[in-house]
């Protein structure tokens, strides 16, 4: 394996995390880098970085930030994200890798790209429900903000220091899932 094609993974997986937290940011990010030329992407993918993918992809990036800072639409909207986030996540793994047999690059694809944004927005659909819960929806805003703010941070670091961003995830990753077994129901034994 090449460096290029090990660099090429951490950034799919970096942007593949970051669909977890806002699905078009992180492909508006990929269509930048691309159309500036900080990227080549797969030549089957190569249309992400045209001036009419930056604008379409732009524009719904700027609808999907703002829509989740709407109470009961961020809800509505994370029903249907978890399955577009998976989808996106692997999407932008077989868009990045470079370099690799079909076969591995659209199981690394589907595992780590579509697992992991899969597992980042169901766990920040839960959040969003409990803050609902908890709040009546007051307080979604304020995760709403750190959401779009972790995606930002994901996305550049893919793009300009994809080794970084791999970290990050792992960091994410882990906090989720401690997050996760400290809300887990304890189980009795007899």
């Amino acid at each position: 394996m090449t460096p290029e094609t090990i660099i090429s993974i951490f950034l799919g997986i970096g942007l593949a995390a970051s669909t977890g937290f806002r699905v078009f940011l992180p492909l508006f990010a990929l269509s930048l880098a691309s159309y500036f030329g900080v990227w080549d992407l797969n030549e089957s993918w190569q249309w992400i970085g045209s001036l009419a993918a930056v604008i379409t992809l732009g524009v719904a990036t700027v609808a999907e930030v703002f829509a989740y800072f709407i109470p009961w639409v961020d809800n509505a909207l994370d029903s249907i994200a978890i399955p577009l986030a998976a989808i996106a996540g692997t999407a932008v793994m077989v868009s990045t890798v470079a370099n690799l047999d079909p076969v591995i690059t659209w199981s690394l694809a589907i595992i780590a790209g579509g697992g992991t944004a899969a597992a980042i927005k169901g766990a920040n659909a839960t959040g969003r429900l409990t803050s609902t819960a908890t709040t009546g929806g007051f307080a979604n805003p304020v995760v709403s903000t750190v959401e779009t703010g972790t995606a930002v941070v994901v996305s550049t670091a893919s793009i300009f220091a994809p080794i970084l961003a791999a970290v990050l995830v792992v960091i994410i990753l882990a906090i989720i899932f401690k997050i996760y077994r400290k809300l887990r129901p304890k189980t009795r034994t007899q």
